[in-house]
């Protein structure tokens, strides 16, 4: 095996341990804990290997969870984020998230693989669809105004 997929590997082994064991609020806090055991790692290389090995962010830090409950828990965690929805002409959707949250809610309809939707972007606090018509429009706004609802 080369030694950087050795070394990506035990790096994911050691995150896993780290989030069974105890709280991880924040990546910086994983990297000084990585760091203490003699991995040489970056916020941005241990965003990617959270991302890698699934682990989801709650109000609570960092875990891991079995695949479907981590789909609803994510579901249920961007869902919350959404504080407004304004459709503007027939093509977009202005989305209000909580500050710092559009990113996250962006990528999550990216993921989500709606019909209608075109395209995300995510700015801080605001993301904006694009989708391909008036009618997929009013689809997508209903489908997350219920599910937001139903996560709440």
């Amino acid at each position: 095996m080369p030694q950087a997929i050795h070394n990506q590997t035990s790096r994911h082994e050691a995150i896993r341990e780290l989030l069974l064991s105890e709280s991880a609020s924040t990546q910086k806090f994983l990297v000084e804990q990585l760091n203490k055991k003699g991995f040489s790692v970056t916020q941005s290389s241990v965003s990617r290997d959270l991302r890698e090995i699934g682990a989801v962010k709650s109000n609570h830090g960092y875990s891991l969870i079995s695949s479907e409950k981590a789909n609803n828990q994510i579901k249920n965690n961007v869902l919350g984020l959404i504080e407004k929805i304004q459709e503007v002409g027939t093509n977009l959707l202005v989305i209000k998230t909580a500050i710092g949250s559009a990113q996250q809610v962006a990528l999550y309809l990216d993921n989500c693989d709606w019909s209608g939707i075109v395209g995300n972007i995510g700015g801080d606090d605001t993301v904006f669809t694009a989708v391909s018509n008036k009618t997929a429009q009013r689809a997508l706004l209903n489908k997350i105004n219920y599910l937001a609802a139903s996560s709440r």
